[in-house]
């Protein structure tokens, strides 16, 4: 596990108080909007900033605890580092660029293998090329393997695609992704973009003025009500893992399972049984008291009101089990009244849009 028990205080009046265990596997999210201490978690974690007071252990080892006067150096901490920007070596090679880092762990503990991150990274054709020849996709992905050529326990990736413009994102994240499902290595991954948490993290601590607001699976930490003042009140929705079931290449469409039904959505480039993540924002979630006929929305399944909340304003929240499943619903407090919505009503849910994200390591991936 990674343990992190920190507080801090900084001129200017800002303060940190971040308390949360989360697993030293997979990718786990720090989520928020700038200024929200995510930056200054990691920053600890990596040694570069000391709390006042606290603990931090990774793995069992504890890095940090202000109390027993532990303080690790950070060359020992054995964690990786991959900034906002690049910051690789202007007069190196990429080669030699990825070399440095490969030299700062010893021979004899090297089971990240520099052929291996090449290859994963793509970046077999750049190994000549200086960095200023590079796009910025191509930059960060140099830089990527240098810090995982430290041999790293740990990861910290500290918002590596805020420089970045859409197109070098779309060229990058497939990157992530493999990243991921691949190396077997725990990663914590600062960002405020709503897309890349859902898309690359297993595990979400959000964070809000420097204290954490929410914490735990990504499906369920991003659907709850406190993450409406970091999310915005009409990107908050449900996460759902699902596999591909059919495609309809007659309609250019294709069938997702999950625990409560199925989605129709845009065909999908995956084979039939491959895992995808859809997303349905609450938005995009209707309710209809009976099933609807003769309308144009195709995603039409049977749900039970779990629960509503109020909102401030005219907007109100309906949690709803669906099957196995579980989707939000933001509709009016007026639509709640006409309604007469009560927990454990049955209705319909009509899904008017999803977003698909893969979950396969090879998805979208160049060459």
């Amino acid at each position: 596990m990674i343990e992190i028990d920190i507080r801090l205080a900084r001129p200017g009046g800002f303060s940190l108080q971040a308390d949360f265990t989360v697993p030293n596997a997979g990718v786990t999210a720090l989520f928020g909007r700038s200024g929200a201490g995510k930056t200054t978690i990691i920053q600890a974690v990596a040694g570069v900033v000391r709390p006042d007071e606290g603990r931090i252990a990774v793995d069992g080892e504890t890095f940090f605890d202000a109390a027993r006067g532990i303080d690790v150096p950070i060359e020992a901490r054995r964690v990786g580092y991959v900034f906002q920007e690049a910051r690789l070596f202007p007069h190196l090679s990429v080669e030699k660029n990825l070399r440095y880092g490969e030299r700062r762990s010893r021979a004899a503990e090297r089971p990240i293998a520099f052929d291996a991150v090449v290859e994963l990274l793509g970046i077999g054709h750049l190994l000549t090329r200086r960095p200023h020849t590079l796009s910025g996709g191509e930059r960060q992905r140099a830089a990527i393997g240098r810090a995982l050529l430290a041999q790293p326990r740990l990861l910290l990736m500290d918002e590596p695609l805020a420089s970045l413009d859409e197109a070098r994102k779309a060229e990058i994240l497939p990157y992530l992704e493999r990243l991921r499902d691949r190396m077997g290595l725990p990663i914590l991954y600062v960002s405020h973009s709503v897309d890349e948490v859902l898309r690359l993290a297993d595990t979400v601590v959000a964070l809000q003025n420097g204290r954490q607001v929410a914490r735990g699976p990504v499906a369920e930490a991003m659907a709850r009500p406190e993450m409406v003042p970091i999310v915005g009140r009409f990107d908050v929705g449900a996460l759902l893992d699902c596999t591909v079931a059919r495609h309809d290449p007659a309609y250019a469409l294709s069938s997702l399972a999950f625990a409560g039904g199925e989605l129709r959505v845009p065909q999908v480039d995956l084979p039939v049984g491959a895992p995808v993540r859809a997303r349905v924002r609450a938005r995009d979630v209707a309710l209809a008291l009976a099933k609807p006929a003769d309308v144009s929305v195709s995603n039409l399944l049977p749900a039970i009101v779990e629960e509503i909340r109020l909102q401030e304003g005219p907007y109100a929240d309906v949690m709803l089990k669906v099957g196995e499943g579980r989707l939000t619903s933001t509709i009016t407090r007026e639509s709640v009244e006409r309604l007469a919505l009560r927990p454990g009503l049955a209705l319909w849910a009509m899904i008017k849009s999803v977003a698909v994200d893969s979950r396969n390591p090879d998805f979208g991936a160049p060459g």
